[in-house]
């Protein structure tokens, strides 16, 4: 764990990340999509969901697939599926904590809108640690694991990727960030298709809890232990 104390930018992706997947939030944005999809596209919610998970395979998100196919309006899209019901969250004053402690910047990098970013980490009291939010706006709409979007995150905030940890709970995602020269921490979880490949050289550290693997950082550095 040497390494983390010459990091200088800390990158979260965050659904089922800064919270933990058990929650259900992303599972409430999954039903909205399949809402979106067959609404607009006239068809049952059997085939909308069917459409909604080929684009996700296909093009990485369920929105790229949308606007490559069907030029939806994107911001459209984005209101509606993240308008989701939040009031279960709880604060994570443990988190809240050791993200503070972390020296760097700290950044926020989404797939999602920047507004849901910020009404989940306000929900869960960690907003105020983060120096940006890089949403799949500020990427032009390409979705992570494209390197454009990487690549646009580095440059608008100047930042050297061999100084960087990266943190995902989809494992193909780290893979663009570690070639970049990140390090990389993956979220265990069982969702297949976000622990396909974990099991590669891409991914550097695994962890099932987050605020404990960033305390244990945290005291490593507090304590000279390099």
């Amino acid at each position: 764990m040497k390494i983390f104390k010459s990091i200088k930018c800390w990158i979260f992706d965050l659904d089922n990340t800064l919270y933990s997947g058990k929650t259900k939030v992303f599972e409430q944005v999954d039903k909205k999509m399949t809402m979106y999809i067959s609404d607009k596209l006239r068809v049952s919610a059997i085939e909308a969901k069917k459409i909604q998970k080929n684009y996700f395979h296909q093009y990485n998100t369920t929105l790229n697939g949308m606007i490559k196919n069907h030029k939806i309006d994107a911001d459209e899209f984005l209101e509606f599926v993240h308008d989701v019901d939040l009031d279960f969250l709880e604060k994570d004053l443990k988190l809240s904590n050791e993200i503070k402690k972390l020296n760097g910047k700290k950044i926020i990098f989404t797939n999602g809108s920047r507004k849901h970013a910020l009404n989940v980490t306000r929900r869960i009291g960690i907003d105020q640690h983060f120096d940006d939010i890089f949403d799949i706006v500020d990427s032009e709409f390409f979705p992570k694991p494209a390197i454009e979007p990487y690549k646009k995150l580095v440059k608008k905030h100047k930042i050297d990727p061999n100084l960087c940890v990266f943190i995902e709970d989809i494992a193909r995602n780290l893979k663009p960030a570690y070639e970049m020269g990140m390090q990389t921490i993956w979220i265990e979880n069982d969702e297949p298709w976000a622990k396909e490949f974990s099991d590669r050289n891409f991914v550097k550290y695994k962890t099932n809890n987050l605020s404990d693997f960033l305390k244990k950082i945290n005291l490593e550095i507090e304590n000279n232990e390099y």
